[in-house]
């Protein structure tokens, strides 16, 4: 079979592929409490059971990994020396900001938008009918190929952890998590949780509880505090200084001060801004004191971890990155959380000690850590990806580094291939997100020329 003759059975797929996917926005695949089978909660079994039909429908041999995770199998040979490729079916929360339902998966033209569109239900719509498509093609494959979807992304993976644990894991394969052309290099991680009392001194705030996920810039922040109609005036001149949207409406004998900012992920701070930092800002102009003052001063809107003297970066890597993306004041305490995803070079384990040392009042807990993950770009699996990047859409081959974490740490090599193109705005975790379906089709062809690349017979494309 030729090359074009391929690729038109690959596009062949799109309006299975498109209301496939349309089904799986449609269903908020967020993580609960744990019932029987259900490790990660009912919503999440449910996208298990759906996705796992769907692959049966298209002809493959599918497993429910015990409620953590599913598989599909193109191909024969073993496990061990399988291609994998790595996805997830959960999903962050909604979040605010957004002009379409996060649910309805709505087609306007060529672009559909809901939660899961890009990150990443999408891009496993398009693994999932790229084999599909080798297999209608009959490829002759010299290893199988597994296609493996998981529960727990978003929240600690766990669930490749089970799947480890208790199956097979291949040694080698992809994750489409992220961003073309191929990351080879994904930044190390820690987590923290900063505990501290509340000072009686200064502005008095009443209430404050921000956030969702660490992993998230968060849009909107506010908090009550005591105070009247002065304040008001304050929070004006603030707002104006800084060029940040604050504003401050009385209710009854408090103040609610709201600050909005833009929400995304973590891992990339220069597309969001951070609501949580505006705000202790303000907090700190309005005479806050103590753990307040203190988290304004040291991290406030900087992402670079600069005041807590972890700022750093190397070549291969670029910066560190810092995000407080939890705070919440209960009874007296407060709590909050910094993401932090440090480079290659850095030693990692000396982070925890040096942000106590900078946070004044505080009890610093390290929660989780992770090593940067790396596969060399001579491999032959960054090379087989970057040559099927390269065939279909004729653009440079070259490696890149995040400070997102995906499945490919999950995998002694494994790497995050697609499904993001370099020109693509970056949404993941943000209001409207939303995929273009002739990007997820140029996907679906690139991650069939990988699999052909990689796990298809010599010559099997003439």
């Amino acid at each position: 079979m030729n090359r074009k003759e391929f690729d038109q059975i690959v596009m062949s797929q799109q309006e299975d592929m498109v209301q496939t996917l349309q089904k799986w926005i449609r269903v908020p695949s967020l993580r609960d409490e744990p019932q029987e089978n259900a490790p990660f909660g009912p919503a999440l079994r449910k996208m298990l059971d759906i996705t796992l039909e769907d692959c049966r429908r298209l002809g493959f041999a599918a497993r429910d990994i015990d409620g953590y995770a599913g598989d599909a199998d193109l191909g024969e040979g073993s496990d061990e020396d399988a291609l994998a490729i790595l996805a997830h079916i959960d999903i962050v929360p909604a979040g605010d900001g957004w002009t379409r339902e996060p649910f309805g998966a709505q087609l306007e033209g060529d672009t559909l938008y809901g939660r899961g569109t890009g990150d990443d239900k999408g891009p496993l719509a398009a693994a999932l009918f790229a084999m599909k498509a080798v297999k209608d093609a009959g490829i002759p494959l010299k290893r199988k190929v597994k296609l493996i979807f998981g529960c727990d992304e978003e929240s600690g993976m766990e669930d490749m952890k089970y799947y480890k644990k208790h199956y097979i894991m291949p040694k080698t394969g992809f994750s489409p998590d992220a961003s073309y052309p191929i990351i080879n290099l994904e930044k190390g991680m820690c987590g923290l949780h900063l505990h501290a009392d509340v000072s009686e001194d200064g502005l008095q705030v009443m209430e404050l509880h921000v956030g969702e996920r660490q992993s998230v810039f968060p849009g909107a922040a506010n908090c009550l505090v005591r105070g009247g109609s002065e304040l008001i005036a304050k929070v004006d001149a603030v707002s104006k200084q800084y060029g940040w949207p604050v504003k401050a409406e009385q209710e009854g004998e408090y103040l609610r001060i709201t600050a909005t900012g833009i929400n995304g992920h973590a891992a990339y701070p220069e597309t969001a801004r951070n609501a949580i930092g505006q705000l202790l800002i303000t907090l700190r102009e309005l005479g806050a004191e103590g753990a307040l003052k203190v988290l304004a001063d040291v991290v406030g809107t900087q992402h670079d971890g600069l005041g807590l003297g972890i700022k750093a970066q190397d070549e291969a890597s670029g910066p560190l990155t810092c995000n407080l993306g939890i705070i919440r004041i209960t009874d007296g305490k407060l709590f909050a959380t910094l993401d932090i995803r440090y480079p290659l070079m850095i030693a990692g384990e000396h982070i925890h000690g040096i942000v106590q040392s900078n946070l004044p009042g505080f009890t610093v807990e390290q929660k989780f850590f992770k090593l940067p993950h790396h596969v060399p770009a001579s491999s032959e699996l960054v090379q087989g990806l970057l040559k099927a990047y390269h065939e279909v859409t004729g653009r440079e081959k070259k490696t890149l580094s995040t400070g997102g974490g995906t499945y490919a740490r999950m995998l002694q090599e494994g790497v995050a291939f697609g499904a993001s193109f370099p020109e693509d705005p970056d949404l993941a975790h943000q209001a409207d997100e939303r995929v273009s379906i002739k990007g997820l089709m140029e996907s679906m062809k690139i991650f069939a020329h990988a699999i052909v690349n990689l796990a298809g017979e010599e010559g099997a494309l003439s």
